[in-house]
């Protein structure tokens, strides 16, 4: 790593699951660094007190594995794939067909 690199991380030092760990941080991001800490503490909280996993090592795999899931399962790409295109092209279409028909009521008072 650059000295320039070096001077622009801080390090940052966070917790989850009472542990505690230092981490690089660009500076700036500190605060989208700490939400993310919170929000993975958060879950790997919620995982360990359900009582079904236990270890901290695989609270974080099943933690990661659920926060990838749920990533992945909203990426744009892949909701376009489960959209009814049909119902939302006759929709669209029914939309337009009102505003047309808006449109030419209200332009008739004008002339």
């Amino acid at each position: 790593m650059s000295e320039d690199a070096k001077a622009r991380d801080k390090g940052l030092s966070i917790q989850i699951l009472g542990r505690e760990y230092r981490v690089a941080c660009p500076e700036g991001e500190e605060k989208q660094l700490q939400a993310s800490v919170d929000y993975l503490n958060r879950r790997m909280k919620e995982l360990r007190d359900t009582g079904k996993v236990t270890g901290n090592e695989r609270i974080a795999i099943m933690a990661a594995l659920n926060i990838a899931h749920e990533f992945l399962a909203h990426k744009p790409g892949k909701a376009a794939a489960s959209v009814d295109a049909p119902d939302y092209r006759r929709r669209i279409a029914a939309m337009q067909e009102t505003l047309e028909s808006a449109l030419a009521a209200d332009q008739d008072k004008l002339f």
